[in-house]
């Protein structure tokens, strides 16, 4: 949209017909809604971003980090000089053992290039030459919340802005009848969603994430309610925003104007959203590569589908978040229920993204908040689990901007300390951020006196895995 129409729809009153405005909306539609920089730092290899986050700290030891020196030490308590001074978490503290545990899987390698994957991955090895693995990664959180607030917004601390939202903010949206931040959860849903997931922080509320819910309806409020036709849902937005803008006039808040454009995008997605979640046209060589549970909206399936879907038509940042990989006993049982749930799906991400041309301009990545440690918690005859491990976990990449193929960074022995290349999260964001096409130093907001970014006062890409 033209900068005379877009300052026509903001300043339009309750006279603008409904006609008039659904013409607007509509016609603009494929516009690019510009973000905060006229243009990217450097020329861009990704265009859209999908991070499979799996919530809960998956282990690396059990996935793609296989450790022999566990199988022959099982039982045993792991070496004083490996332990060092490693925060370790109550439940570790209370038990007092720090007991070697082999892993109960088999690994092998995968693809031309050799990446180790344990058995639970039956599907993914066969997209393993477009993978990139980071094995090296760390953070500082030793519990889950920090943890996760670290990871989505580059700062421990709760009220940052979500790494979605500065892509949101920066670029702003390929398709206006859309958010350019979306995200959905599946899994575990034993507690609470909080606004680390999505929040926008001090960024306008625009830019915050919206949710799709796991339901047969995953966009609430979608249909008027009833006896209220389109059109004069239509009057009562833009009469809403007549008066938002007079208020705005009169207080100048900036989070009047977040207002008026979530009127007018929920108006815009009203039309759009439906053909988006029809997925009744994709055909049935599509659907069964994601596999049976594609067919259920509150799956994890469904959702890899949707954001093909979503990036497809131009969604700048797709978060899916996948519950319930914390494992402190029963990992053989919760690992396989896990893996089962996002082996399948992923796999067909990636060879449907390909197929359409969509995996050189989309950036994959795949990892949680931590990884998970090398001794073991409970019995080590039965089904024991794992604590909570800061100091090393596996990450991998695929897609816009990232060389296929690699494995950078190695761990100890044990899986425990870092030997090769550490990659600190706020690495992992400048990274994503370098294959956008913007430096991570130079996307800014000024906030609390001072300039903010994603990566806070740290950070550096990953120079190794980019093309």
């Amino acid at each position: 949209m033209n900068l005379a129409r877009r300052h026509f729809l903001t300043r339009s009153t309750g006279c603008l017909g409904i006609a008039a405005l659904a013409s607007l909306l509509k016609s603009d539609a494929q516009t690019p809604v510009p973000g905060q920089l006229e243009r990217t730092h450097i020329a861009p290899r990704a265009r859209n971003v999908i991070f499979l986050f799996m919530g809960g700290g998956p282990s690396h030891i059990d996935t793609f980090d296989p450790k022999p020196m566990l199988t022959q030490r099982h039982g045993e308590e792991m070496p004083q000089s490996v332990l060092g001074t490693q925060r370790v978490t109550l439940m570790t503290r209370s038990q007092g053992h720090f007991r070697a545990a082999a892993t109960p899987f088999r690994f092998r390698k995968a693809g031309r290039a050799g990446h180790d994957m344990s058995d639970l991955w039956q599907h993914l090895p066969s997209v393993a030459d477009d993978l990139t693995f980071i094995r090296s990664m760390h953070t500082e959180p030793i519990n889950h919340d920090p943890a996760v607030t670290l990871m989505q917004t580059g700062r421990p601390e709760f009220g940052m802005p979500n790494i979605g939202s500065w892509c949101s903010y920066g670029l702003g949206s390929e398709n206006r009848d859309l958010p350019a931040f979306i995200f959905m959860m599946s899994g575990n849903f034993d507690q609470p969603i909080t606004t680390r997931y999505f929040g926008s922080g001090f960024l306008e509320g625009r830019h915050q994430g919206v949710q799709f819910h796991p339901a047969s309806d995953p966009v609430q409020y979608l249909n008027n309610p009833a006896g209220m036709s389109r059109e004069m849902r239509g009057d009562v937005i833009d009469g809403i925003n007549a008066l938002n803008r007079h208020r705005r006039e009169r207080v100048a808040d900036p989070d009047i104007d977040a207002r008026i454009h979530s009127y007018e995008m929920a108006f815009r997605m009203q039309a759009a959203v439906p053909e988006l979640l029809d997925v009744r046209s994709e055909t049935e060589r599509t659907l069964n590569l994601y596999g049976p549970d594609v067919h259920s909206p509150a799956t994890f399936a469904r959702q890899c589908l949707l954001a093909r879907r979503l990036v497809e038509r131009g969604v700048r940042f797709v978060q899916l978040f996948h519950r319930g990989w914390d494992a402190h006993s029963a990992v053989t049982t919760n690992l396989r229920r896990q893996v089962r749930d996002v082996d399948q799906p992923i796999t067909a991400l990636l060879r449907d993204l390909r197929s359409r041309g969509l995996l050189d301009s989309t950036l994959v990545i795949w990892g949680g908040e931590f990884g998970r440690t090398a001794y073991g918690q409970g019995d080590l005859a039965g089904e024991f689990g794992r604590d909570h491990h800061p100091r090393c976990f596996t990450y991998w990449l695929a897609g816009g901007g990232i060389k296929p193929g690699l494995t950078i960074g190695a761990t100890d022995e044990f899986g425990y300390n870092i030997t090769d290349r550490p990659i600190h999260v706020n690495d992992l964001h400048a990274t994503i951020l370098h294959c956008l096409g913007v430096d991570h130093l130079r996307l800014t907001y000024r906030h609390a006196g001072r300039d903010f970014r994603l990566t806070d006062v740290a950070g550096e890409v990953v120079s190794e895995i980019v093309e």
